[in-house]
């Protein structure tokens, strides 16, 4: 298979950087339909579709009981793929068109259909696209940063360079997305229609099937141990170690199960950030000229301070980075609430909260791989597939409850989407709950978690010693 990624073959030598930034090219395409999924299905459903956003929240809360449940799968598919291509490789390339065509059809809901026929349509629909496509997407892709390379800085350089594309999509969709919708709408006075999202969907799509090819055959696995106590004696066992064997090996993993509640926990608040921060120009601003900035002073900071984590990361760590990151947007949200009145203010608080993310986001997955090392140096159990489908699911779960939390909020407040087409004000209790939900339940969540964190989190420490003690030497 022809690929152009870095030559060599030895998983604790250096990678190219065609190599790193093309494993980052698959997150951009991947994430920037998940970001569009978080941000604006929402507002598709309710404002177009012309569905209740209690029984779209409902749906979409039910539905995360099966897409927790197909990250376990697909993490054990995974752990048991044997492909030329590799374990994560052969996902991307086969999933990446079928996320592409399921993600058109969530956003095309038929509009002469009865409603009780539509909201059949999007449960069926928004599973395919999360619990099936969006999984097999996610899974392998996490994993092949604990595949492609076994050197603890490459994994963290990885881990930093898949959050700045990340970043980027989310960058490219809050400056474009909008626009485009306008561009396409039938509707010069209104940009929320089937034809503009239509439109502006197939453009994404196209772009992730891309970028996901790219992905694909510019990047290489090189990590082919089996579980490292254990060598000699599982060569029979060729599909590893047991599933309920893996799974408590994970749940013994300390410092695992702390990252899959931190990113559940971040990926609830983005979600919050990313719906909130339309419905607060919708009803806060009253202008959804604001938007841009809104969104974006948050994101290109997030952005920015990536290109200095790298550097940041060999002087303090990981661990240190991660949380500090976590400190910095809490004092930002903290910020926003307490000054919402003043626009300068509310700009370098959001800046904040970008940077602090941009900070924890970037070193989140490889410490994800630090702790699967950490987990198979401990248990000698290989737990890659599984560990980071538990991660992925913990970030869809977070997404996943925080929309529907977020619907659940909007419907409590007397929200109706029809009022809008009418010309009509919602009523002053949706305008307080969106102020709620954008700011003062990502700061508790945020202190909380890092408090917890800086307490007993201390897996560098650990993970040092465990080497040392079984004699590894890193390159």
């Amino acid at each position: 298979m022809v690929t152009l990624a870095t030559k060599h073959n030895d998983p604790e030598a250096g990678l190219s950087w065609v190599e790193r930034i093309g494993f980052g090219s698959g997150q951009l395409g991947i994430n920037a339909i998940n970001g569009i999924l978080g941000s604006f299905l929402t507002v598709y459903f309710t404002n177009v579709a012309l569905l209740d956003a209690a029984i779209i929240s409902t749906i979409i809360a039910i539905s995360k009981i099966f897409d927790g449940i197909s990250d376990v799968v697909v993490g054990r598919l995974v752990d048991n793929t044997k492909s030329k291509m590799g374990k994560g490789r052969s996902w991307l390339f086969r999933v990446c068109i079928p996320f592409a065509i399921s993600v058109m059809l969530l956003f095309y809901v038929p509009q002469n259909w009865p409603s009780a026929v539509k909201y059949v349509y999007v449960f069926v629909m928004y599973n395919i696209v999360n619990t099936v496509c969006l999984t097999s997407m996610l899974v392998p892709f996490y994993s092949m940063i604990s595949l492609i390379t076994r050197n603890s800085y490459e994994r963290g350089l990885l881990g930093n360079i898949q959050q700045i594309f990340q970043t980027l999509g989310n960058v490219i969709v809050n400056a474009v997305f909008v626009v485009l919708l306008a561009k396409f709408s039938s509707d010069a006075a209104n940009p929320n229609t089937q034809q503009a999202f239509t439109c502006t969907m197939l453009i994404f799509c196209i772009a992730m099937v891309v970028f996901s090819l790219i992905c694909v055959f510019t990047t290489k696995e090189r990590v082919h141990d089996e579980p490292t106590e254990r060598k000699n004696d599982q060569k029979k066992a060729d599909n590893g170690p047991g599933f309920w064997v893996t799974i408590k090996a994970l749940i013994s993993n300390k410092y695992w199960v702390m990252m899959f509640f931190a990113n559940l926990v971040i990926f609830f608040i983005i979600i919050f950030n990313a719906v909130g921060a339309i419905y607060y120009c919708l009803y806060v601003f009253y202008d959804m000229g604001q938007y841009s900035w809104l969104a974006n002073s948050a994101t290109i900071a997030q952005f920015a301070i990536m290109f200095v984590t790298a550097a940041l990361m060999k002087k303090v760590g990981k661990e240190k980075l991660y949380i500090a990151g976590m400190v910095i947007s809490a004092i930002g949200y903290l910020g926003f609430g307490l000054f919402a009145t003043s626009v300068p203010i509310m700009i370098v608080c959001n800046v904040l909260k970008g940077a602090g993310l941009g900070i924890s986001g970037a070193m989140a997955m490889g410490i994800v791989a630090d702790t699967l090392t950490y987990g198979n140096l401990k248990t000698g159990i290989d737990t890659v597939g599984m560990g980071n489908a538990g991660v992925s699911a913990a970030q869809k779960i977070g997404m996943g409850l925080g929309t529907a939390v977020f619907g659940w909020i909007l419907s409590g407040a007397g929200f109706d989407g029809a009022l809008d087409l009418q010309g009509l004000p919602q009523p002053q209790s949706v305008t307080t709950a969106v102020e709620f939900v954008f700011t003062w339940i990502p700061l508790v969540m945020f202190a909380i978690i890092s408090v917890v964190l800086i307490l007993f989190f201390h897996l560098d420490r650990d993970l040092k010693k465990l080497k040392e003690e079984k004699g590894i030497v890193e390159a």
